[in-house]
């Protein structure tokens, strides 16, 4: 079974023993979250797509850790003008394994 839930204003299609990364969640590691922003859950033929959520459908997942992502640096530049400038972003994340989905 599979759903597709929304999270950090992405979309994700999770399976259960699935890990994966999401933006930031306000959960320190080992804490359990319940994801209730379900779009479609399916196995199969059998699929119940939202509109735009389901009623009474969750996931849940537990915080494996918490953490910020590799520097992308920012860069601007001008020839001849004697302009540039560079920045550096570092994004937080939260990694999180899927134990359960419940339509």
């Amino acid at each position: 079974m599979y759903a597709i839930i929304a999270t950090g204003g992405k979309q994700y299609r999770v399976k259960e023993g699935e890990k994966l990364r999401v933006e930031k969640l306000s959960a320190e590691a080992g804490d359990t979250v319940e994801l209730d922003k379900v779009l479609l859950i399916g196995e199969g033929d059998d699929v119940k797509v939202g509109a735009p959520y389901l009623d009474g459908a969750k996931v849940t997942a537990t915080v494996a850790a918490n953490g910020r992502s590799d520097k992308v640096k920012i860069i601007k530049f001008h020839r001849r003008k004697h302009y540039r400038r560079q920045m550096g972003h570092r994004q937080s994340f939260t990694e999180i394994e899927i134990t359960g989905i419940k339509a």
